[in-house]
């Protein structure tokens, strides 16, 4: 398909309408340190783009909030906002992009949760683990923080919005099995602020996805039950199909949340630790896997942003695979 016809075919698989003989894909992955900022980043995104021939453009944030002394509950209220010229850097990256390429593919941005920047804000002292901590013991104190952690990050949204951007792929963190001794604290004190920020954005922007992120499975689990992100807005989702110890189906989740699904691969499999041949034999299996089970429109992805040293030839192969399947047949 002609890369100017990737907006029209996105925002028809929105409105309900699955192409013929093309499924939309895309992958993502982080470009090192070489390519975080400045035209380095914003060549190294187009580059990557139009090698694997992926479908939208996710801009990549690699501007994380700044460390700030954390020791105590107490701590919290007295971190900084952040103001435009904090983000300038990752601005400019999306505005580079937004130029070039906006044209031919939607361009939307990776945002992290206002949980997920607070672990960076406590890096130098625990980072997410110390933000767990602080809100089992003093959940009102650290509440103050992601009050202040949000604000910084409506500050970025907004002048995405401004340059252009079409949505966001906002990841959500906190609700995973084992991270909270009282799940409570992630409905109380988490996810407020997760929907503060994807509802502004879901309201001025055509082209969001949430991600429901379990990239610390190892350390913190997986999500026993998807039910606590169905009010999430977001116009497709993305996550792990491996949900309360069993495996789900693509359709099964669209079906929960209404919407397309997108993903389908795991992002330690043959896409990133095999051969081009084994990347396309695993994107076919899965595609018939999504088809089968009557998902509906979907989106070929992986389950979270694969690893940094995969081959873009093993990223291309399955998008290649996905741009010759046909969700009739």
């Amino acid at each position: 398909m002609a890369e100017q016809n990737r907006r029209d075919l996105l925002f028809s698989l929105l409105e309900g309408r699955a192409a013929t003989g093309y499924v939309p894909a895309a992958f993502f992955l982080h470009f090192g340190p070489k390519y975080q900022e400045g035209e380095a980043a914003i060549a190294r995104h187009k580059e990557f783009f139009r090698f694997t021939g992926m479908d939208f453009v996710k801009v990549q944030y690699e501007r994380k909030f700044p460390a700030h002394p954390i020791s105590k509950p107490s701590d919290w209220p007295n971190i900084p906002e952040l103001d435009e010229s904090f983000f300038a850097p990752a601005l400019g990256v999306v505005k580079g992009l937004v130029d070039a390429l906006k044209p031919e593919a939607p361009v939307i941005v990776t945002l992290y949760s206002p949980f997920m920047c607070a672990g960076h804000v406590a890096s130098d002292n625990g980072g997410a683990a110390t933000v767990t901590a602080h809100l089992e013991e003093d959940p009102d104190a650290v509440k103050t923080g992601l009050e202040i952690v949000t604000e910084s990050l409506r500050v970025f949204t907004d002048a995405c919005i401004r340059m252009g951007v079409d949505g966001f792929y906002h990841s959500t963190q906190g609700g995973e099995s084992g991270r909270f001794s009282d799940r409570r604290i992630f409905t109380d004190y988490v996810k407020p602020f997760d929907l503060a920020i994807m509802e502004d954005i879901n309201n001025r922007c055509p082209f969001n996805i949430l991600h429901i992120c379990d990239y610390h499975r190892a350390e913190v689990g997986g999500y026993d039950d998807l039910a606590p992100f169905l009010d999430y807005p977001g116009d497709i989702v993305n996550c792990s199909l491996d949900i309360g110890g069993r495996e789900w189906s693509g359709a099964g989740v669209s079906q929960m949340f209404d919407r397309p699904f997108f993903g389908g691969m795991n992002r330690l499999g043959p896409l990133a630790t095999g051969s081009e041949q084994d990347a396309r034999t695993a994107a076919r299996e899965t595609l018939t896997e999504l088809q089968s089970g009557g998902a509906g429109p979907f989106l070929l992805g992986a389950d979270c942003t694969v690893p940094g040293e995969t081959t873009w030839e093993n990223l291309r192969a399955a998008i290649d695979e996905a741009h010759r399947f046909s969700p009739a047949t």
